[in-house]
C-alpha cells in the first residue's frame, strides 16, 4: 500500500501521521510493529537540474534516469 504524507514536527523530533482510513484498513492497533519503506518525491527540477541554457549529453540523462527509476 502507497500513501502520502507529510512530515510535521513533534516536540524535538519528526514524525508522521497515517490517516485513520488507513489504520481502519490495515487493523493497526496501539503499539503495532510496523515497517514502513520511505521514498522522498523528488521534484522534476531537481530530477532535472536546474540546466535551463546549458547542452548536456543526452544519453547520459537518460541513462542516470533509466537507473533512478530501477531503484523504486
Amino acid at each position: 500500500m502507497a500513501i502520502q504524507t507529510k512530515i510535521r514536527e513533534w516536540g524535538n523530533s519528526f514524525g508522521i501521521v497515517i490517516p485513520k482510513e488507513v489504520v481502519i484498513k490495515e487493523g493497526f492497533k496501539v503499539n503495532d510493529r510496523i515497517t514502513i519503506s520511505i521514498i522522498k518525491k523528488q521534484s522534476l527540477e531537481e530530477f532535472f537540474g536546474r540546466g535551463m541554457g546549458k547542452i548536456k549529453d543526452t544519453q547520459k540523462e537518460k541513462n542516470e534516469a533509466r537507473r533512478l527509476w530501477k531503484m523504486k
